[in-house]
C-alpha cells in the first residue's frame, strides 16, 4: 500500500533453457499467461542451424578488403534473427542481448554498431551474392521435405512497396502510391507464401522494370531445386497481379515458356462474378 493505492508489481517471465541442451532438445514451456514472446525464436534457429545458413553466408559472400566485411555469416544470422523477433532497424537488433537469448540462437551476436558498418559495404554484386545463399538454402529446405514434391504449385509474381523513412537512403524515391519507399519483386508460393526470388528495385521504378532477367532467374532457381530433390512432375502455374499485366510480351512469353498455365489473378468484381457463376476457379482469366 501507498498512500491509499495498492501498488502493482509488473513481472517479466524468461524463458529458459536451463542448460547446453542443444537447439533440438529444448522444451518451450510457459507457466503463465502473461509471459512475453520471443520464446518462439527457439523453432526459427533450430531450422537455421539444420540448413547451415550461417555456413552458406561464409562460403557465397565475399566483401573482400572492406571495412566490416569479417564473419559475414554471424552477422547475416544476428539480422535475420533479430528481423524474427520485430526489429525493423539496426539500433533494434539489441533486442537479442536480452536475457539469456543468445544461448538458443546457435550463433553469434554482433553488436549494432557492427551491423550498420557490414551493411555499408555492399554493393548491388554482393547482393547478388546473398541471392545464391537464398537459392542453397530454398534447395536444402526442399530437399528435406518442404517442397511442392509432386503436386501442382502456383507461384505468384507481384511487385510491393516496401516504405523507409529517412532521405539519405540510397534508392529510396516516391512513386505511384506517393509513399517514400522501394519497389522490389517478389516471387512467391501460393500455398505457403515462400518467398521464392526476390529483386530490390528504386522506389521510382515502374512495374515491368527487370521483369523478363527477374523471371528468367526464377526459372532457373525452381528448375534447380525441383531436380536437386528427384525432380519435379508438377504443373508450374505462374500467376500475376492484375496491375502488372504490363510487365510486357516478352515476359509473358517467357512465363508460358517456363509453366504450364499463366494467369493474371487479381480482385474479382461483380462482372466477374456473374460471367463465372460464381465459380473463381474458372475465372482465372487471361490465360495463354
Amino acid at each position: 500500500m501507498w498512500g491509499g493505492r495498492v501498488l502493482r508489481q509488473e513481472v517479466t517471465f524468461m524463458v529458459q533453457d536451463g542448460g547446453s541442451v542443444g537447439l533440438d532438445r529444448v522444451e518451450v514451456a510457459f507457466d503463465d499467461r502473461r509471459a512475453v514472446a520471443h520464446a518462439g525464436i527457439v523453432i526459427a534457429a533450430t531450422l537455421a542451424a539444420r540448413l547451415g545458413i550461417e555456413a552458406l553466408v561464409d562460403r557465397f559472400v565475399r566483401l573482400g578488403q572492406r571495412v566490416g566485411a569479417a564473419n559475414s555469416g554471424c552477422k547475416v544470422m544476428t539480422l535475420i534473427s533479430a528481423m524474427l523477433l520485430g526489429a525493423d532497424s539496426i539500433d533494434d537488433c539489441d533486442v537479442l542481448r536480452s536475457g539469456r537469448t543468445v544461448r538458443i540462437l546457435g550463433h553469434r551476436v554482433a553488436a549494432p554498431s557492427t551491423l550498420g558498418t557490414f551493411l555499408r559495404a555492399f554493393t548491388f554484386g554482393h547482393v547478388r551474392q546473398l541471392d545464391r545463399v537464398a537459392e542453397a538454402t530454398l534447395t536444402r529446405g526442399w530437399t528435406l521435405g518442404a517442397g511442392p514434391g509432386r503436386a501442382p504449385m502456383t507461384i505468384d509474381l507481384d511487385s510491393t512497396v516496401c516504405e523507409v523513412h529517412g532521405h539519405a537512403k540510397q534508392g529510396a524515391a516516391y512513386g505511384y502510391t506517393r509513399v517514400l519507399g522501394y519497389h522490389p519483386l517478389l516471387a512467391t508460393r501460393a500455398d505457403t507464401g515462400e518467398v521464392l526470388h526476390a529483386r530490390q528495385r528504386t522506389g521510382r521504378a515502374a512495374s515491368g522494370r527487370g521483369a523478363e532477367r527477374f523471371v528468367n532467374e526464377l526459372a532457373g532457381e525452381v528448375r534447380g531445386d525441383t531436380r536437386a530433390v528427384g525432380g519435379c512432375s508438377a504443373a508450374r502455374r505462374l500467376a500475376s497481379d492484375r496491375s502488372q499485366q504490363h510487365l510486357g510480351e516478352e515476359v509473358v512469353g517467357r512465363l508460358v515458356g517456363y509453366s504450364h498455365e499463366v494467369g493474371h489473378r487479381g480482385r474479382v468484381d461483380a462482372r466477374e462474378h456473374r460471367r463465372s457463376g460464381g465459380n473463381h476457379t474458372r475465372a482465372w482469366g487471361g490465360s495463354h
